[in-house]
């Protein structure tokens, strides 16, 4: 690559992170107190489990019915990363080499 090839290359990966930057920022300055809260069909009130809402222009918001007040927000193109995973098994539970993980059955 030549220098110029590099620099053009540096400014575009500078502009996606500030890109990236200002979407996180705009996410995380939604008002969402009025957002309805879904979960997995067949959950208890009581049970533990991870709750989603849907945001404007396809971002979602995720936490935990254990802690509602730590919430984490995703674009539209973080979810479908995510979902598109999920979907081929990238998440898929195993048993951990530390001993630490438990095989999904």
């Amino acid at each position: 690559m030549t220098e110029a090839s590099n620099n053009e290359v540096g400014t575009q990966a500078e502009d996606i992170k500030a890109r990236k930057e200002r979407e996180r920022d705009e996410l995380y300055a939604l008002d969402i107190s009025g957002v309805e809260w879904i979960c997995a069909p067949g959950t208890e009130q009581h049970e533990e489990r991870v709750e989603i809402a849907y945001l404007p222009e396809g971002a979602v918001a995720m936490r935990s019915s254990l802690d509602p007040g730590t919430v984490l927000r995703y674009t539209e193109a973080e979810w479908r990363a995510f979902v598109l995973g999920a979907r081929d098994g990238e998440f898929d539970l195993e048993a951990s080499p530390r001993g630490g993980g438990v095989a999904a059955e």
